[in-house]
């Protein structure tokens, strides 16, 4: 068994060197640099609250009508960001992108390489690579963002604590389930779209959870509330009703279905076919979601929510499209459930491909500037197609096969010998 470890290595560690190589070569040349934009907007403003005492939602970027956006209470939690350098907020931010990142693709791909046998630091290694090329993943970290903390607290959550097995195929004691929702709640106070996630858990029956993820996002809420009075009173009144400090909703990162209704009219964008497109959608989603819940698949709830709520935003720039990291894992997952050889494996995995380099291409910015005509409606909103696809064609897995090969039941009650009858007693007498 050793021997047959060290063979594996022998090719496996070479393959991880070179995948990096290519990888970090083809960032040096794909990826954007933004110099943490977002993250020099959470800076200045909160240092322009802390340490200036100014109004963190007054605050701008120089040259710029970008400013903070997110609740108080994403606020409260950047605030020791004033007391720091920012070559240290950097470093910060970049290790938490990177552990959170890495923690959730471990409970992902975990199970595939239990089913495969593949080495699981092999398949995390090859994972985390594919993860750094995304171009959504390496916009995260570009803009300094925390996309990927908050997927993190979703994922924990429902993989860890909704789901009725863990991702290593282990029931969680109930001391800790009772916890259900408190990441989605965290979520949802640091900012307002992972509200969806409420949603899901109230359309799946998911009550007591539904139930602590509000409690918990309204209880911090009101604490942001208490703690920066005048800022909360800002944010809800003002700040967040007002639309143009978040950007363009025709600009092409835009990838929602908002920003396809605005790139068809960009002077006039239709609320109403939004809203229809918004409709649709979220009954598809409910259509899906409900028997993947049923089955007590919240890998696949976690996954369908997050192509749903970058849908359904009013705003989805590309670097919020790492909530489709989940279903892309997942296509991949169910094709090594599927025969080897089979067309449904090769059909699997080619989507998951395709969907892959797509999304790793920068293809829409090709329709930066001009997106009109059919092949600029095509091409320009070409990540919404994807996302969609993704709603529409990811698998629903049986009950029995969501923690890998072997299902997980409950152990038998022991069998009890039957009291012997009066009769037996008497014929022993």
């Amino acid at each position: 068994m050793a021997q047959g470890a060290f063979s594996r290595a022998r090719f496996q560690v070479p393959f991880v060197v070179a995948l990096a190589v290519l990888v970090t070569g083809f960032l040096s040349v794909a990826a954007v640099r933004h110099g943490f934009f977002d993250l020099a907007v959470y800076w200045g403003a909160v240092h322009h609250w802390v340490r200036a005492d100014g109004e963190i939602y007054d605050w701008l970027m120089p040259d710029s009508k970008y400013g903070f956006t997110y609740p108080p209470f994403a606020a409260l939690l950047m605030y020791p960001m004033a007391y720091l350098s920012w070559h240290v907020a950097i470093v910060i931010n970049v290790t938490l992108t990177v552990l959170a990142s890495t923690l959730l693709i471990w409970w992902l791909v975990d199970p595939i390489a239990r089913r495969t046998g593949w080495t699981r630091w092999f398949t995390l290694a090859v994972a985390l690579c594919l993860a750094a090329a995304f171009e959504p993943m390496r916009e995260t970290v570009n803009f300094g963002q925390v996309n990927m903390l908050l997927l993190f607290l979703v994922g924990a959550d429902l993989l860890w604590l909704v789901a009725p097995v863990t991702p290593f195929g282990r029931r969680l004691p109930a001391r800790y389930r009772r916890f259900a929702g408190v990441g989605i709640g965290l979520a949802t106070a640091i900012k307002l779209t992972p509200g969806i996630f409420i949603v899901y858990l109230l359309v799946t029956g998911k009550w007591r959870a539904a139930l602590v993820a509000s409690g918990t996002a309204a209880a911090v809420t009101l604490i942001a509330a208490g703690v920066a009075p005048d800022a909360s009173r800002e944010f809800w009144t003002t700040a967040l009703w007002d639309t143009d400090r978040v950007g363009s909703l025709s600009f092409i990162s835009n990838q929602s279905w908002r920003g396809v209704v605005a790139r068809l009219d960009p002077d006039h964008p239709s609320t109403l076919a939004w809203l229809l497109l918004v409709a649709a959608t979220l009954t598809v989603w409910v259509w899906r979601v409900r028997p993947a819940a049923a089955a007590g698949d919240q890998a696949t709830g976690l996954a369908l929510t997050g192509v749903v709520q970058g849908l359904i935003s009013p705003v989805t720039w590309v670097h919020h499209l790492v909530w489709l990291i989940p279903a892309l894992i997942l296509l991949v997952d169910n094709a090594y459930r599927a025969p080897a050889g089979s067309r449904r494996r090769r059909s699997l995995l080619g989507f998951a491909i395709f969907a892959y380099l797509v999304l790793i291409s920068r293809l829409v910015w090709i329709w930066e500037r001009r997106f009109d005509g059919v092949l600029g409606f095509l091409g320009s909103n070409f990540y919404v197609w994807i996302s969609l696809a993704l709603l529409l064609a990811l698998p629903l897995r049986e009950p029995t096969r969501l923690a890998g090969a072997k299902p997980v039941t409950e152990p038998a009650p022991p069998r009890r010998r039957p009291s012997p009858r009066p009769l037996e007693f008497a014929a022993e007498g």
